[in-house]
């Protein structure tokens, strides 16, 4: 069961999220890492993999053969309704990778990339040492949620939107997206849509993607790496759908950036086609969860999406959360809560906060 793990079994993952947070004696609840198992289907396919050939794979010659591409297209068709066109999708080992090589190839030293802040620190940090400006677009709690004035994107060359989004959880409407697709029309933006939190957004909200809104000026960036907790296979979507960019792209030297793993690759396969089931249990554990943060910290917002509360909250030496100013403007006084945990975990990460309401 997803479900039945402890403190000190967790505290034994060698990972980066328990790891660091046991060397300290806390319990951690920062990094976007989720504690439950990996699903079978995904476990299956890299043990057979790593059993039966770790050689260069089909498609070593051929990257448009690469099964991934197809396996995203029909996955985001049947789960959005939007079909991206094969031609146009590349493979990455991480989002992080792919919006450098877009930025990299679409943008110039100082050119203005707009970001809705605050902000998933390695996107401020990647715009910083790539030498571009930040034009943030600030999140405002106007008492009825969070929300923005897209009024920036004028004279940026580049919007990051992140949505779901992180760290505020805000899932955007039709009429959000249909806003900024004009906006970014006007202005002549060329829209990065990190989607990587697609899978996991609760009633009654839908996800949109922005391609299906603007294709002529969207380039989308997706992994499994957050719906099914496999950061560490290192694989990840980019479909780029404008002609240009992709052509740029395509420029590059064909190893210059590495190329994602078989084990990646066929862990993703597995989990996109074999995985639906774990994760519709993985997404009722978290909508509980989700209400538990929510009883506790009854006066933040609880994210639309994402496994990730944005809370204003002074967390005690004993539970490690993210810093709110390492999400730059707009992230002071706040700390995000990873819940992504078993029930008896997140109910002791819950005990420290010293945030449980009396029953």
């Amino acid at each position: 069961m997803l479900d039945d793990i402890d403190i000190s079994t967790l505290s034994a993952r060698p990972g980066l999220k328990w790891s660091r947070a046991t060397a300290v004696g806390a319990i951690p609840a920062w990094v976007a890492d989720m504690d439950f198992p990996v699903a079978e289907p995904v476990l299956d396919a890299i043990r057979e993999s790593a059993a039966t050939d770790l050689g260069y794979p089909a498609w070593q010659e051929e990257p448009r053969a690469n099964p991934l591409i197809d396996a995203y297209v029909e996955r985001t068709a049947r789960l959005h309704g939007h079909r991206p066109d094969p031609g146009g999708i590349r493979v990455f080992t991480e989002i992080i990778q792919a919006l450098q090589a877009i930025l990299h190839v679409a943008t110039a030293p100082g050119d203005a990339v707009a970001l809705h802040t605050p902000a998933y620190p390695p996107f401020l940090e990647t715009i910083e040492t790539m030498g571009r400006r930040l034009v943030p677009i600030p999140m405002v709690d106007d008492g009825d949620g969070w929300t923005f004035d897209p009024a920036p994107l004028a004279g940026c060359k580049v919007l990051i939107l992140v949505n779901p989004h992180n760290p505020t959880g805000r899932v955007l409407t039709r009429a959000e997206l249909t806003g900024i697709a004009g906006l970014a029309e006007r202005h002549d933006v060329l829209v990065i849509a990190d989607e990587v939190h697609a899978e996991l957004i609760y009633e009654p909200h839908r996800h949109i993607p922005f391609a299906s809104i603007a294709p002529g000026r969207t380039v989308t960036l997706n992994s499994a790496s957050k719906a099914f907790n496999l950061a560490g296979l290192r694989c990840a979507i980019a479909d780029v759908a404008v002609p240009s960019v992709r052509k740029a792209l395509d420029t590059l030297p064909p190893l210059l950036l590495g190329q994602a793993g078989n084990l990646g690759v066929f862990g993703t396969l597995a989990a996109w086609r074999h995985g639906d089931p774990w994760l519709a249990e993985v997404r009722s554990l978290l909508e509980r969860n989700r209400r538990m943060v929510a009883e506790a910290f009854p006066g933040n917002r609880s994210p639309e999406g994402t496994y990730l509360a944005w809370l204003r909250i002074d967390p005690p030496d004993d539970v490690m959360l993210s810093p709110g100013p390492r999400f730059g403007p707009g992230g002071d006084g706040y700390a995000r809560l990873n819940f992504a945990t078993s029930l008896s975990v997140l109910e002791e990460i819950l005990r420290r906060l010293r945030a449980i309401r009396p029953d």
